[in-house]
Parts: C-alpha cells; structure tokens; sequence
C-alpha cells in the first residue's frame, strides 16, 4: 500500500486545451500513462496536488476522470487554481458515485488515512500575489488547512499536500507555515511551479519542514512515492 503523490496533470481529454503546446510537455500523456501503470498497484494511494483537469464545469471533467479511474490506485483530488470546475464537496461525492468513479475522492477539510498515516492538504495561496493575501483570504486558507490536519491528529504521522508552494525562494506564505508546524508537519509536497519556475523551487528541509516540488513537468510525469 504506497502513497504516491503528483500534481498539476492539467487533463484535457474533453476538451480542446492540450498542455502538448508547451515546451517539455509534447506527448506527456502516453509518458505519465505507462510510468503510472508501471509504478502503482490498485491498493496504492496516489495524492493528485491540484489542476487535474482543465474543465470549465464539473459535468465536463468526465473524459479526464474516465481517464482517471482506469489507472491503478485510489486517487485523492486537492483543489488547484485551475480546477474551475471545482464545486462543493458534497455536490463533487455525488458527481463521483454517480458515474461508478469508485477510485477517485476529494480531498477537502478532511484527511485520507493510510495505515497509520494521515495524508492531509489544501490549495493554500500563493505568496507572491500581494492582492490575494489579504487577512480574510490567508485566514480561509490556513482554516482548510487546519481542518484538513486536524482530521488526522490520530496518526501517527500527518503529511501535507499542497497546490501552492507554502515557500519559494526567500518568499513564505507565514499562515500556512505557521498552521503545518503547530500540527507538527514534518514533510509538505506541493505543486504549481511549472518551467524555468522549477529551478527555484524549494527543495529538502527549511526550518524543520521537508519540501518537495511534485509538480507534473517537476517529476518529468513520474508520479513521486512518498512511502511504502
């Protein structure tokens, strides 16, 4: 039972925006199809890190989450800035049950347990965009965040998933640090940086934190392992 982790899949199956025209990205889905099946069993748990899915409205989502349910694993969806389809929690369980997507779940104020491990995330905020960090907005998010870490305050050990970077060169999104060690946060893996971005990422440990960029174009669309 290994906990794997990616993001930032931008899935464009029913739709007419392939991540193709990017430079790194031509045929990286044939590339992330047969390193997923290589690598993950069906009782693997694979964390997706946000923007899953290009699509505009829930009901378009359902070639990329066809896509989805025929690979191996249980596959736990965090928000991203792009998953404009994104809804509320219960009307997305609903979506899933509906079409017999028994392997794809939302994570979202909740946790997913593993064993003895609580996998535990959010989308968090960028700390590079000053207008979004506004006290009302960080506030949000590092109650997610909360929510979602404090739903796991059993395991043994809470890992954190995030689409945006908490950290990213000298930069801090303070609230969202703050929340991840007052719950004792030891490993973070987040998403979103893409390109020359990637080279600025933050990678191993800041302040008792370990960090870990597992964005697609970042893992070269190997989903990472996290654990056995």
């Amino acid at each position: 039972m290994a906990i794997f982790a990616i993001g930032d899949l931008h899935l464009s199956l029913g739709g007419d925006k392939p991540m193709d025209v990017f430079p790194g990205w031509e045929g990286y889905l044939p590339k992330l199809e047969a390193k997923w099946r290589t690598l993950i069993q069906d009782t693997d748990t694979v964390i997706l890190a946000g923007d899953t899915s290009w699509a505009m409205r829930l009901q378009d989502t359902k070639a990329d989450f066809d896509f989805l349910q025929s690979l191996p694993g249980q596959k736990w969806m965090l928000k991203g800035n792009h998953d404009y389809w994104w809804t509320t929690a219960r009307k997305m369980e609903s979506y899933l049950a509906a079409n017999g997507w028994d392997t794809l779940h939302i994570l979202h104020n909740n946790c997913c347990m593993v064993g003895n491990l609580a996998l535990c995330g959010s989308r968090g905020w960028p700390f590079d965009d000053a207008a979004a960090q506004s006290a009302k907005i960080m506030a949000r998010e590092a109650g997610r965040l909360q929510l979602s870490l404090a739903a796991g305050q059993e395991a043994e050990e809470r890992i954190a998933f995030l689409h945006y970077p908490p950290v990213f060169g000298t930069a801090c999104a303070q609230d969202l640090v703050d929340v991840l060690r007052a719950h004792g946060v030891q490993r973070c893996y987040y998403g979103h940086l893409h390109g020359k971005a990637i080279r600025y990422a933050v990678q191993g440990e800041r302040e008792g934190i370990r960090y870990k960029l597992i964005s697609a174009d970042g893992l070269a669309f190997c989903p990472y392992k996290v654990c056995d």
